[in-house]
């Protein structure tokens, strides 16, 4: 991946010779290799928690994260390449030389600094997946700070070793672990009962504290509440980020960006915004041709005395690999394939009549529990019914939705 990293970086240098005018153009940002060289960054820091498990909406997300950080930080490499173009004498360079003076660049941003950046971005993601588990429990545990308790933990850190406090706590909003560049410190949750709850005023005390260093508050925040493997204030950007709607999500702003950091940021979310759109609907198509199987088998199952033969529909099978994206933790996209395997070891649980009213024909829902990957999920069944003009019904079962069940 280094070698990929430096050969994308050489095309993106290219680019950047072509460039003509007095200062550097926002747009080179969404060049093709800029963009290829973008990817190829955010996926090296992709990669550092791909063994990691989380939900597919967690793993989106902080992939997102990767990318943004990855597009502000190239930002910077080319703002710094930019004056390379000229000599001396305010002469034009030959490519060669030019490639040959900004190799440094290259050198300190990734190899020096990406070293660093991946080991936070791992620790991030890594928390994050936690912080998603502990969710499922909320105020049930408390959470309790540990480090990795050997002679290498910094002495500041050390003193949070032990800090218990409920998961709701304001506390956690502000030195969930990573607490820093290689920061190997971690969370886990303990019973109430078991240890007593440090006093919030010591804890936040303690926190200030151990991150004193950090005079800026770039790491002052909750990678698995804010759904990001880097703050939106980083090394990268500046302190208004950590407020700003572009950041957040929002686009649609009123204001004009004011400085070349906020017009790299919007492009770059906008880029993001089209990449999430692109790989979505590539892997709609994927998982949906996998699903194809599924639209001629039928499974039977017996409710109140009644049998059903429940089916799949194409617009069923839409809405499935729908709810993988944010219904469904417990099942898969991989799953999807095997659904009907799944709806054959199903209990009934319940059934209900619709609570508002549909233009899609189905009147009558049905609810079976199955165990899938170790955990309840929801099979939801609909129940479609057509009237024809000449008074015949015909009635349809079909697999139409998938949620998890808390336990």
């Amino acid at each position: 991946m280094r070698d990929k990293l430096t050969e994308m970086f050489d095309r993106m240098m290219k680019a950047l010779f072509r460039e003509q005018g007095a200062n550097l153009e926002i747009n080179i940002l969404a060049s093709e290799e800029a963009q290829d060289f973008i990817e190829t960054h955010a996926s090296v820091l992709d990669s550092s928690f791909r063994q990691v498990k989380m939900s597919e909406a967690m793993r989106r997300r902080l992939q997102r994260s990767d990318y943004i950080f990855s597009g502000l930080k190239t930002f910077h490499e080319l703002n710094e390449a930019f004056p390379s173009l000229l000599d001396e004498n305010g002469n034009r360079k030959t490519f060669e030389r030019f490639l040959n003076d900004v190799r440094k660049i290259d050198e300190t941003y990734n190899r020096g600094y990406l070293r660093a950046e991946y080991n936070f971005v791992q620790a991030s993601a890594t928390m994050a997946a936690k912080w998603e588990r502990f969710a499922e429990d909320g105020d049930r545990y408390n959470l309790q700070y540990r480090t990795a308790h050997d002679d290498k933990v910094r002495p500041t850190h050390a003193a949070l070793h032990g800090v218990t406090l409920p998961m709701s706590d304001p506390f956690w909003e502000e030195y969930y672990p990573p607490n820093g560049w290689n920061c190997r410190c971690t969370v886990v949750q303990v019973r109430k009962s078991k240890y007593p709850d440090t006093p919030h005023d010591e804890a936040m005390a303690l926190g200030e504290e151990a991150l004193q260093r950090d005079s800026k508050g770039i790491f002052h925040f909750n990678a698995g509440k804010e759904q990001k493997t880097v703050p939106d204030y980083n090394p990268y950007t500046i302190r208004r980020c950590r407020d700003c709607d572009v950041a957040k999500g929002k686009l649609k702003l009123a204001f004009v960006p004011d400085n070349e950091l906020c017009a790299a940021c919007k492009l770059l979310n906008k880029c993001a915004g089209d990449r999430t759109k692109t790989q979505r609907a590539i892997e709609r198509t994927h998982y949906l041709h996998e699903m194809e199987p599924l639209l001629q088998k039928k499974v039977e199952k017996t409710v109140n005395g009644r049998n059903m033969n429940i089916g799949f529909t194409k617009d069923g099978n839409k809405h499935l690999f729908s709810d993988t994206f944010g219904r469904t933790h417990i099942v898969s996209k991989e799953d999807l394939k095997n659904l009907d395997s799944y709806l054959e070891r199903a209990e009934y649980v319940d059934d209900s009549a619709l609570t508002h009213p549909r233009t899609d024909n189905v009147e009558h829902y049905y609810y079976f529990k199955v165990r899938i990957n170790g955990k309840w999920a929801r099979l939801n069944i609909a129940k479609e019914v057509h009237r024809q003009p000449n008074g015949k019904v015909q009635i349809k079962y079909f697999l139409y939705s998938i949620n998890d069940i808390k336990e």
